[in-house]
């Protein structure tokens, strides 16, 4: 078995810088000494009550008692969808919980220890940084931020208050990720060099994330709040495609890239120790449905990464997202000596977990995965790291801030038709990338 390079990014390094900012002195608010007790409640709002939000109201009513928490508060612009919502966090023990339209009246209550936030993703940076200045640790669905300017300013935000963030990218709460980068830093696999993963579907006549029967004449919620809704967004008259389509738009939404691939790559970049991609490229375009939207029905990103776990000279990842076919690729680390296969997705059977086989197919190591891509898993995940700050966070925000930065750079690559490059030290950290340097022979 070949050993890691010693010049290759240690794991151990890298899980160590992703932990700044969710230390033990995480809590300068209030609501820290009375949660620091195991057996002490945690008080639990949330912030966006539409179908994901839903989700998570359900997951956090199903761990009242199992988690010692205490419901507090749903916010939604659209006050029907904040009292539905309550209603759902309250449980089948009818708990009060109160329904706000503004989510400020939640970030301004000292019982709320910690607030979920689901709204749709150009909400997230401006919600995030109101809820970390308040003192409120934060549960924020994928992906962390709208742009990768927001990420950085948000990071910064965090880095300033210390308080806790956990991303929610779910699938970071099965250990298949942390296992095989353990396996690559041990060198089963070798020099790494390339992965892969995908994101498909096969949508109807519909297209992706269109409302079936949406007519654009219906009219506005008299009990919406439409400019709160579009926050900084573009100020535009009512469009009920846009509120509730919103992901087929870009002034609210990533589309695949933001919405599904964050999923698949923040697992690849927690096997593989990566952080920033050097360059990006993203393809793809409006393929099959030509509807109104300006976001891709199918697209593809490729990444090239400067540095990895046992890849001192960098290894490129490859993203498949297309819409109109489900047919998956098997989700790959490819390796000198070796690849490892995750099984349980990607197409390949078995139970969730990996097998690294050599070039001959002989097993080298297999494993069978602990945990599960689920959004109980992820929130019991932050409530024990509330209570004992050495519980690491399965997804921190800098894994957040890695993510969305590959994927919002892609989306860009897709729009200017260029291969961007991610310079953290120049003074415009993204812009089209200089042509590779050729080197004129072997090293000496």
């Amino acid at each position: 078995m070949s050993a890691p390079s010693s010049s290759s990014l240690s794991r151990r390094s890298w899980l160590a810088t992703s932990a700044a900012g969710v230390a033990a002195t995480a809590f300068p608010a209030r609501s820290y000494a009375r949660i620091q007790g195991a057996n002490d409640r945690l008080g639990v709002a949330l912030i966006g009550a539409g179908g994901m939000g839903t989700g998570h109201l359900r997951s956090l009513a199903g761990l009242t008692e199992k988690d010692n928490l205490r419901p507090i508060a749903v916010a939604d612009c659209w006050k029907t969808r904040a009292e539905q919502g309550a209603a759902v966090l309250g449980g089948e023990q009818n708990l009060p919980v109160r329904a706000e339209v503004d989510y400020r009246a939640i970030l301004d209550d000292d019982d709320v220890d910690y607030v979920t936030i689901a709204s749709p993703e150009h909400q997230h940076a401006p919600m995030l940084t109101a809820a970390l200045r308040a003192g409120k640790p934060v549960y924020c669905e994928k992906p962390l931020t709208h742009t990768a300017a927001e990420a950085a300013a948000v990071h910064q935000v965090q880095q300033e208050t210390g308080l806790p963030v956990q991303v929610g990218v779910q699938g970071t709460s099965r250990d298949s990720y942390t296992a095989a980068a353990e396996a690559i830093e041990r060198g089963v696999l070798g020099r790494v060099v390339q992965a892969q993963t995908s994101y498909v579907r096969r949508y109807g006549e519909q297209g992706p994330w269109r409302k079936p029967g949406l007519t654009g004449d219906m009219p506005k919620p008299e009990d919406l709040d439409w400019n709160a809704w579009l926050g900084e967004a573009p100020a535009i008259p009512w469009n009920p495609h846009h509120y509730f389509e919103w992901r087929c738009h870009s002034p609210y939404s990533g589309g695949v890239a933001t919405d599904l691939f964050v999923h698949r790559l923040t697992r690849l970049l927690v096997a593989c120790g990566l952080k920033f991609p050097s360059r990006v490229v993203g393809m793809g375009g409006i393929f099959q449905w030509p509807d109104g939207r300006d976001m891709p029905d199918n697209f593809e990103m490729v990444l090239t990464y400067p540095e990895a776990l046992s890849a001192p000279e960098g290894m490129t990842v490859y993203c498949l997202g297309t819409q109109s076919n489900r047919v998956e690729i098997p989700h790959q680390i490819r390796g000198y000596r070796a690849t490892l296969t995750f099984t349980g997705e990607g197409g390949v059977p078995g139970p969730a977990g990996w097998v690294a086989k050599d070039k001959d197919g002989e097993v080298l190591e297999e494993y069978v995965a602990e945990g599960a891509e689920d959004i109980s898993l992820h929130h019991s995940n932050l409530h024990a790291h509330l209570r004992d700050s050495s519980v690491k966070l399965n997804c921190p925000i800098e894994l957040g801030v890695y993510g969305i930065t590959a994927c919002a750079l892609a989306n860009e690559s897709w729009r200017t038709g260029q291969m961007l490059a991610y310079a953290p030290n120049a003074e415009s950290k993204y812009g089209p990338a200089a042509p590779a340097e050729i080197p004129d022979g072997p090293k000496a």
